[in-house]
């Protein structure tokens, strides 16, 4: 069962293994190390985040503008059993999209144990019983396989290829299956 309630900087899910809540400044350590791993890099892109004080700006000027903007953005994705942050999870509106798209980003040694899907599933969740969202769409690269997975174990499906710029390399986007 998830429950759901919206307050700043605490919690907005809990699943059965999982806290996802709102990304605060102090949560830049966290930021820092995850937008430079490898994976993040080749699969998402390089934010130019190399110092605490850019991890804090990439927080207020994307999660934290994103939640005062929409009332929703990218959560930060914490172990229950031991407090660890582990990734990050949550809805976006990007100008490029017509749609609201989900996103996630984990750290490598919290891969492949269920975590993103139990997140996923209770953002989607949250996105249509809450927010009452009617589409939610996602976009990655098409060598990304870990993240098709999830996103077909969501219920969406491979739509057409988009650009998120006009200098943007093409992406995938997924859809709505059915």
């Amino acid at each position: 069962m998830t429950s759901t309630r919206e307050t700043p900087h605490q919690t907005v899910l809990d699943t059965e293994r999982l806290t996802l809540r709102r990304l605060t400044e102090d949560d830049a350590p966290f930021i820092l190390r995850l937008v430079n791993e490898p994976s993040f890099l080749r699969y998402i892109g390089d934010k130019g985040v190399r110092t605490l004080g850019a991890a804090r700006h990439y927080i207020r000027t994307g999660p934290i503008d994103s939640y005062e903007r929409f009332g929703f953005g990218l959560l930060l994705v914490v172990r229950k059993e031991d407090g660890a942050p582990i990734g990050m999870c949550g809805l976006l509106k990007r100008d490029a999209l017509e749609d609201v798209d989900i996103g996630f980003a984990y750290l490598p040694e919290f891969w492949l144990k269920g975590y993103a899907i139990e997140a996923a599933t209770a953002v989607m969740d949250y996105g249509r019983r809450t927010l009452r969202l009617d589409r939610i769409v996602a976009i990655t690269r098409a060598d990304n396989a870990g993240s098709i997975r999830v996103l077909e174990r969501l219920g969406l499906a491979f739509g057409r290829m988009v650009r998120l710029g006009p200098d943007e390399p093409e992406i995938r986007l997924y859809e709505p299956a059915g």
